[in-house]
């Protein structure tokens, strides 16, 4: 079958899998509410991929074809997929280890609830630049700052959108990002410009942000009494040895990171230091894990290997029954899932991918593009376009990577040929694609950050205020043609233009 003897759907048939799977998923809520995700959510994914593949074949395009899209769209989501599991095993070691109830501890001691939601946006912010990774932050830093939250009284969607807002900043802000270096790569800018122009609206989105949280947090009501935060401390102070010297641990991982070593075996050297620090400092949770006695070597072997890929808890279910119901619920601050508590998010990305890959492998989502691109008129109206396709693709394709670089490759040529610098689109591509990713429960973002921190991302849309307010930022900017840089028209250009005129004229 060759290129020429395709056909190109018609822009509404284009949408058919789009608008079958916003229904099925309006669905799944309906009946499913909070379960959603922990299935019917991936059936959707694959029915809305079944009914593309149906509409391929009707424009001529091959199985092959199809599933080689499929398996090119996986494929770029294989390294989230490491980091995830990744992230599973850090949790349980750095459960095993006390690093994250020594995070809590010292967090609760030091933090006032009034600032808590503004300290946790902000904290979230500087190590989140520091690292250049948003994952990692929200994965070692969230989780902590998360279970401090709740302690405090706050509720967890309130408080997962203060880390991922800060997460977030920070991410796009660092020059050790990977989407800051895409960014401008697409768009044919360089790094400093990009992040230069970036902070036109990146820094008054944030200040806004942290505003908010910082009114939230002293509108709030007091959060939480002395009684159930010193009830929390009396619990870790029971099952863990706090030390200050845990802190070694996630400032290792850190400092590997911002030295630019690659988020896969950073995480990984964390893990394996969570282990060792576990069966340094926490040898009678060791053998409580392992359920062996009068073998430390066995023991440290089997709760580590344990605290890896399974799901463990400080305090055992015999304990857990003693328990008063409050008593239970902070005592849900002190486990982990391990990798397998993964599995279902992975899933997810799986069947996200699967749809993406075949909307794009049949030419369906470029038709989509196309016909929006075709009603741009002025520079504000192309910028809100762009965010507008960054958005749709993080809901389509289900990956912020790929909500970066289709829109960057279709509108390179249209802002070049619009006189606008290379800079508003790189702007644009991280206002609105790499922020809004983690909004979506079925992009690989959204479904991981929502997986680690335990919070539907329903329950924290609404309080991300930075991910929110920043592709509204850009828009605004655009049609109030604030700070919209324009390329120097040329002396070349203008002898052409002159030509034409010249010519246009003895034509007349």
């Amino acid at each position: 079958m060759t290129a020429q003897s395709k056909k190109e759907a018609h822009f509404l048939v284009a949408l058919i899998p789009i608008i079958i799977l916003v229904g099925l998923l309006y669905l799944n809520v309906v009946i499913y509410k909070d379960d959603a995700t922990y299935g019917p959510n991936q059936i959707a994914l694959l029915v809305a991929a079944a009914i593309a593949t149906v509409i391929g074949f009707a424009l001529k395009y091959t199985w092959d074809e199809i599933q080689a899209g499929i398996v090119k769209s996986i494929k770029s989501a294989l390294p989230a997929i490491i980091i995830l599991l990744l992230i599973g095993a850090l949790a349980g070691t750095w459960l095993l280890s006390g690093v994250v109830p020594t995070m809590i501890y010292y967090g609760l001691k030091v933090i006032h609830p009034s600032i808590f939601l503004f300290a946790a946006c902000a904290v979230s912010a500087i190590v989140a630049m520091a690292t250049g990774s948003s994952w990692s932050t929200i994965a070692t830093v969230g989780v902590a700052l998360l279970a401090i939250g709740s302690a405090l009284g706050f509720g967890p969607g309130l408080v997962a959108g203060a880390i991922i807002s800060g997460a977030y900043f920070g991410d796009k802000m660092s020059p050790l990002s990977d989407t800051t270096n895409l960014a401008p790569a697409m768009a044919g800018t360089d790094l400093i410009t990009h992040i230069r122009y970036m902070a036109l609206t990146t820094v008054p989105s944030i200040v806004i942000t942290l505003v908010i949280f910082l009114l939230l947090g002293f509108g709030a009501n007091e959060a939480s009494s002395t009684e159930d935060i010193d009830a929390i401390l009396n619990m870790i102070d029971k099952h863990f040895v706090v030390s200050p010297w845990l802190f070694v641990v996630p400032a290792i991982v850190v400092f590997l990171i911002v030295k630019k070593v690659s988020a896969i075996p950073a995480l990984f050297i964390g893990v394996l230091l969570g282990a060792v620090a576990g069966i340094i400092f926490q040898p009678d949770l060791v053998e409580a894990i392992s359920g062996v006695s009068g073998n430390y070597f066995e023991a440290s072997y089997v709760a580590s290997t344990n605290s890896m890929f399974g799901e463990v808890s400080a305090i055992s279910a015999e304990q857990m029954a003693l328990l008063s119901p409050d008593e239970q619920n902070i005592a849900g601050l002190l486990d982990a899932g391990g990798m397998s508590g993964m599995m279902n998010t992975i899933w997810l990305i799986i069947c996200a991918m699967c749809f993406g890959g075949v909307m794009e492998a049949c030419g369906l989502l470029q038709k989509i593009t196309k016909s929006i691109v075709s009603i741009v008129k002025s520079a504000g109206s192309l910028i809100a376009t762009t965010a507008a396709t960054c958005v749709f693709f993080n809901v389509t394709a289900s990956d912020q990577y790929l909500a970066i670089v289709v829109p960057g490759r279709m509108y390179s040529d249209t802002y070049r040929d619009r006189g606008l610098a290379p800079e508003n689109l790189s702007r644009t591509l991280e206002d609105s694609g790499t922020v809004t990713s983690v909004l979506v429960p079925w992009n690989t973002c959204g479904a991981a950050q929502s997986t680690v921190l335990g919070v539907a991302t329903g329950d924290y849309f609404m309080y991300c205020f930075f991910n929110l307010i920043s592709p509204v930022m850009t828009v605004v900017f655009g049609y109030l043609n604030i700070r919209i840089k324009r390329l120097p028209v040329t002396t070349a250009e203008l002898e052409a233009e002159d030509m034409e005129l010249n010519q246009d004229q003895l034509d007349d």
